[in-house]
């Protein structure tokens, strides 16, 4: 018992020390919050000062609806919601030091909270996919992606807030035109305790696989379905949300020549019911699961394999899955240490 209050003690005494940090840094940014509420004015936003928060991982954050597609101005979406990167880059230079950040003389505008870990929109940027995507550069292919539209970063010169713990791309070198249609689910191992899922899985719960080939087009789906205390608010209703990706290769050109990616929300019984089918599941089910679906970047052109497969990897950051699927196994560190957790359990 005592114990338990020595940790409900330490957290509280950490909350109150992250709220005066938070304080103190809002105090200390006043004129830069000021200055930018009288820009804010300009364009017809009016902020007060619930409008603006301190995150550790980003920092000082002015929050309105819409406010970051104000302030980016007039520009041609795409009917799924996305925005041509070349554009934004046009008017807010992408950071040569932070990627997913775009930078005016006054604030800067960020990538869809998506991108963030557990897409928290107080997290760090999950690694690695933003960095991948933002450096992926190829004349022939359009990028569109995603913004956080309701929020932007005040402190231009604020220095960022850094994470080295990231998978990186599985080498792939099959070859895509002999893939068979067919479904394919990867989960973590049964075996082990749900905590050691959470912290070397990312919290995955399935990563769903799908082929399909249709008038020279192979299509691929991919859907990573996390356990069930991954959940976001939106609109007061509580949503499980997955990351999906969808590509199309030209047979006759042996490449992609498109790719997007999305978060689907799905509302708790369909979450139940999702997460342990499959994509069939989708044609099969006479109540079709459509859950709400935030399309959040898209390449068209072509797309050579090696570099579809290394964006693949890295927006699903942390999970050995994507790994396992495209090399047919886990990497050898995490299978030493599921050896070790294994042996331990037989000798217990």
């Amino acid at each position: 018992m005592s114990t338990d209050l020595n940790i409900k003690e330490l957290m509280a005494q950490q909350f109150a020390a992250m709220a005066e940090q938070a304080r103190e840094e809002l105090e200390r940014s006043s004129d830069l919050i000021a200055r930018f509420t009288k820009l804010a004015a300009t364009k017809g936003v009016v902020l007060d000062s619930n409008a603006f928060s301190f995150i550790p991982t980003i920092g000082i954050v002015a929050n309105a609806p819409g406010l970051a597609l104000t302030l980016l101005g007039p520009l041609q979406m795409e009917r799924d919601g996305l925005l041509p990167y070349e554009d934004i880059c046009a008017r807010f230079a992408p950071s040569d030091m932070q990627s997913g950040y775009f930078i005016g003389a006054d604030y800067m505008l960020m990538a869809h909270p998506c991108y963030r870990r557990e897409m928290h929109p107080e997290a760090n940027w999950a690694p690695r996919f933003i960095d991948v995507f933002c450096a992926f550069d190829r004349p022939t292919v359009k990028k569109f992606i995603a913004i956080d539209e309701n929020r932007v970063r005040l402190d231009v010169d604020g220095m960022g807030y850094f994470e080295a713990d990231t998978w990186y791309g599985a080498p792939f070198d099959d070859d895509v035109r002999k893939i068979k249609s067919g479904t394919a689910k990867l989960r973590p191992p049964m075996d082990i305790d749900p905590n050691y899922v959470n912290f070397f899985f990312a919290r995955t719960h399935c990563l769903d696989i799908k082929w399909s080939e249709a008038d020279g087009i192979k299509t691929f789906q991919a859907l990573e379905i996390k356990t069930d205390d991954v959940q976001v608010e939106m609109g007061g209703e509580t949503y499980y949300p997955a990351r999906y990706l969808h590509a199309e290769f030209d047979i006759d050109a042996n490449c992609f020549r498109h790719f997007d990616g999305a978060i689907q929300y799905f509302r708790e019984d369909e979450y139940f019911r999702r997460r342990d089918s499959d994509f069939n599941m989708v044609l099969k089910d006479s109540e079709h699961i459509k859950a709400k679906s935030k399309k959040v970047f898209k390449l068209n052109g072509p797309i050579p394999t090696k570099a579809w497969v290394d964006l693949c990897c890295h927006f699903y950051p942390a999970n050995p899955l994507t790994f396992e699927y495209f090399t047919g196994s886990y990497p050898q560190h995490l299978v030493d240490t599921l050896s070790k957790i294994r042996s331990r359990k037989h000798d217990e």
